[in-house]
């Protein structure tokens, strides 16, 4: 008897761990889509909360709206269709994209992608006004509108779409903008258009380092529009034509005498920027360490966004604290940038420190203006005392001139790089490169030979101290014997470079 009425109890037991296993079976399988994949929906033949094959909306002054799925059903809610945000966003983008219809750049027959758009709000107004072949791609897919994928990574072929739109400011917000208009170039046609809408009106330095990410786009369309909500009250539209394929018309040097061309806008920047110290200061250890105060750092009067690295090249680095240290990295403006530093420093002394610092490439040589061994000749001016051998180093010179002069000094015998050369292999024009450069003297060589090469181009900023027969603080009256150069050749070498459209300050 006991065993017969026990039997009804296993079964029951038996049902219930079955219907739990199924549950867990159906809950792995969820968690699955929403943490792994990306999606709730559409992958497989499994989806749940999936919206009708067909949404049909009445918008009012629109007409009836419909979202077509896309292989199946939706994660987004049908109430998020007719919120009142939703409503305005497709009104903006159906008229945008009718003008651009209008004007030539898209048609119903466009393949069309639109890129970081988490609502789809551009996807629905495209497929509304006729453009059926249109898809978007966000980080959380929102199908049938959008699936996953982001814009340094979009999931389709080469050459697969006629038209590209980014909205919503995305391009700027891209933490990865070079990525991001390669993979724009990658998977639109040859002759394709893509569009840009960005919230505020770029200053020109930011405009064109956008342009420059797009190699083989030419700029078709410029043109303001009210936005439709508070984050944009205007935006900027820009309209690319993509007018060569496979990486023609990539940036390219040349050979190693090819000069390059600054900008007008560059140009204008150099107008605003503080004004030189025009006549010669009698205590220049305290005149050129305040004006550091009035200094106008590019960052702060532009938007550096557009840029693939943030670079400081320190040439005649020293030790850490001498600039890297105690000035670039507590005081230089960058714009919650983080900025990878090259140390140019052939003095040994300083090199054991650097090993120990993140961020921070040390180059164990001396720039100069080729690849030869060279000597330093170190001076000493009257009544100078110098604890670390090596920070008093003057004048670079080639080995093979050693003995030529009259030169009762320390010798130290070190490997000179041809900069400019190593400039232009290491950088780009996509970089965003900021330079100090306290060479001793090596300055009126350095310079000239960044000019020749074409390497000025790809230094957005530098801080210059030029040297020359100062007065001394020791010595009233008298002048330093380690330099030739006078204060007027000095002035002369920072004027040249504005003159060419180089931002340049006064450094001490």
């Amino acid at each position: 008897m006991e065993n017969s009425a026990g039997k009804p109890g296993s079964l029951r037991n038996l049902f219930i761990r079955f219907l739990l296993f199924g549950v867990l079976i159906i809950g792995v399988r969820f968690a699955y889509l929403i943490a792994v994949a990306g999606e709730s929906c559409n992958i497989g033949d499994f989806c749940f909360f999936s919206l009708p094959e067909t949404l049909s909306l009445v918008i009012a002054g629109t007409g009836p709206l419909a979202v077509e799925s896309v292989s199946g059903g939706s994660s987004l809610q049908p109430e998020v269709y007719t919120s009142k945000d939703w409503i305005s966003g497709v009104r903006f983008y159906s008229s945008a994209f009718q003008d651009l219809i209008a004007g030539g750049y898209l048609s119903p027959q466009s393949k069309s992608l639109c890129v970081e758009t988490p609502r789809g709000r551009d996807v629905f107004a495209l497929r509304e006004i006729g453009v059926k072949d249109a898809v978007g791609i966000a980080r959380k897919g929102v199908k049938p509108l959008v699936k996953f994928g982001r814009g340094e990574r979009i999931p389709f072929g080469d050459k697969t779409f006629d038209f590209v739109f980014s909205g919503e400011d995305s391009f700027v917000q891209s933490a990865k903008p070079v990525e991001f208009a390669a993979e724009i170039d990658r998977t639109l046609k040859p002759g394709g258009f893509a569009v840009f809408h960005f919230a505020n009106p770029k200053d020109t330095y930011s405009f064109n380092s956008f342009l420059d990410l797009f190699n083989c786009f030419r700029v078709v369309k410029l043109h303001g529009l009210e936005g439709f909500d508070s984050s944009m009250p205007y935006i900027r539209e820009i309209v690319l034509k993509k007018e060569c394929g496979d990486g023609a018309g990539k940036f390219d040097f040349g050979d190693s005498n090819e000069k390059c061309y600054v900008p007008g806008y560059k140009h204008d920047l150099v107008k605003i920027a503080e004004p030189l110290i025009s006549e010669e200061p009698l205590k220049p250890w305290i005149t050129l360490k305040r004006n550091v105060r009035n200094i106008k750092y590019l960052p702060s009067m532009v938007d550096i966004s557009f840029k693939n690295r943030y670079l400081y090249v320190d040439v005649g680095a020293r030790s850490y604290g001498s600039s890297i240290g105690s000035w670039f990295r507590k005081q230089y403006p960058k714009q919650n940038k983080t900025f990878h530093v090259y140390a140019i420093e052939a003095d040994k002394t300083f090199h054991q420190e650097y090993g120990l610092k993140k961020g921070i490439t040390l180059v164990p040589y001396a720039a100069w203006v080729k690849n030869e061994t060279l000597t330093f000749e170190i001076h000493r001016d009257p009544g100078e005392h110098v604890d670390v051998k090596g920070r008093g180093m003057g004048r670079i010179r080639p080995f093979q001139s050693l003995g030529k002069d009259n030169f009762e000094g320390e010798v130290e015998k070190i490997q000179g790089f041809d900069f400019a050369e190593w400039l232009k292999k290491t950088v780009t024009k996509n970089d965003f490169v900021v330079m100090k450069m306290d060479v001793e003297g090596t300055e009126f060589d350095l310079i000239p030979r960044l000019f020749k090469t074409g390497a000025i181009c790809l230094i957005d900023e530098i801080f210059l101290e030029c040297h020359y027969n100062r007065w001394q603080r020791c010595c009233p009256g008298q002048r330093s014997s380690k330099y030739e150069k006078t204060y007027d050749q000095c002035l002369q070498l920072f004027n040249s470079l504005r003159q060419s459209g180089v931002l340049v300050h006064q450094w001490w």
